[in-house]
């Protein structure tokens, strides 16, 4: 018969020292954790700290990170889109990865190819020809054939495509949807409305935007007249929501910088304007200096100005409300213009220059390689280099 054991240990502590007992245990938890946390709020601050100081200082050299050769002609022009680059040619339309790896390719007869981009979808047009393709990520979405000569194009985050077709003195204006079938189909009069300059398709392809030039007397002027082709645009006569008439300036750039904005470039001035089913015009600024060129994105509009008092150029950037957020001088000219994110990027041959929001010159300099397109990489001061030699991957250093 197995007896059971008599404990030899007895509670002296009262229910009080107890309690007393549990408090300490609870401070010291406290103060242990306290003190983590003060260390990992150490930490998360020298790692802030060292990355804004890399990201605000400048640089004056680039080095090679990585290099990804390619097999293609010295004919190819290149965009990124998607995390990726598209190549195009008169042979062919491919999607590259950050490898310069083919994802896919489209054989094209494409003889004079232009590109406009969306999110999700671009459309590469034969200029002066009949053909305008559809892609997405994934490869062809659908093809359009016209009937008449292709000017222009804008498209939609949908692969919708309008296009300016030529035909003589009385230019069309057609919507297509991806596979060619037309959506609306327009002439233009170009001794009422004037000869349309330039579209742009809000994302979801519900607006269009277009400039059309004028003449009265000796005078050129511009036009720029909304057409909504959803709910609101079917009650209004061709589709018109809204126009508007400039005298002092020739509008030659259109934008939608997000589903409530857009904006009218001209020569020396633009125009915001607000509304994602009828926009009207809600501030105009006049500059007093003549535009060069003109980049866009969802947060910012680039212009970079010819100076007037003294010799070379402005880089100007402002918001979606159209105020002036840098002015800054620029070292040179560049005929490539581009803005990734909080950066703006110039370009000609082997010369860059990229300024940021905040007004810095980050980097001015020789990158030791032709760039066709450059856009960032992963990763700090990081930037891939595309050509029709070579994926290159470039990092900034002092």
């Amino acid at each position: 018969m197995t007896q059971k054991k008599k404990t030899q240990f007895k509670i002296l502590a009262s229910p009080d020292d107890l309690s007393e007992l549990k408090n300490k245990l609870r401070k010291i938890r406290f103060a242990k954790a306290r003190r983590w946390l003060v260390l990992a709020v150490l930490i998360l601050l020298a790692i802030c700290g060292t990355f804004l100081l890399l990201k605000n200082q400048a640089y004056g050299q680039a080095r090679t990170a990585a290099e990804y050769p390619g097999e293609t002609t010295d004919s190819s022009n290149f965009a990124e889109f998607a995390g990726g680059i598209v190549r195009y040619n008169r042979d062919g339309v491919a999607f590259l990865n950050t490898k310069n790896e083919e994802q896919w390719i489209q054989p094209t007869q494409i003889q004079n190819p232009v590109i406009e981009i969306k999110k999700n979808a671009f459309a590469v047009a034969d200029s002066g020809g009949n053909t305008i393709l559809v892609f997405t990520e994934d490869g062809l979405k659908g093809e359009i054939e016209t009937t008449l000569p292709i000017e222009k194009i804008a498209v939609s985050d949908q692969g919708i495509v309008s296009a300016i077709l030529k035909n003589e003195n009385t230019p069309y204006i057609i919507t297509y949807d991806a596979t060619g079938n037309i959506l609306v189909e327009q002439q233009a009069t170009p001794g009422t409305t004037g000869y349309p300059a330039a579209l742009e398709m809000s994302d979801d392809g519900e607006v269009l935007g277009v400039s059309y030039l004028y003449t009265e007397g000796t005078a050129v002027k511009s036009r720029v007249i909304y057409y909504n082709f959803g709910e609101e645009g079917q009650s209004r006569t061709d589709n018109i929501v809204s126009t508007a008439e400039y005298t002092d300036t020739l509008i030659s750039d259109l934008f939608f910088m997000d589903a409530d904005t857009s904006v009218a470039v001209g020569d020396n001035s633009f125009i915001i304007y607000r509304g994602n089913s009828v926009p009207e015009k809600e501030k105009e600024i006049s500059l007093d200096q003549e535009i060069q060129s003109v980049s866009c994105s969802e947060d910012y509009l680039g212009l970079v100005l010819l100076n007037r008092e003294k010799s070379g150029y402005e880089l100007r950037l402002y918001n979606r409300l159209g105020e002036q957020v840098i002015s800054r001088d620029l070292p040179g000219k560049y005929s490539n213009m581009k803005i990734d994110g909080d950066e703006v990027i110039l370009f000609d041959g082997s010369q860059c220059c990229i300024v940021t929001a905040t007004g810095l010159i980050k980097f001015e300099g020789d990158i030791r390689i032709e760039a066709q397109e450059i856009f960032r990489a992963w990763g700090l001061n990081r930037y891939y280099v595309m050509n029709a030699d070579e994926l290159r991957i470039i990092y900034l250093t002092k």
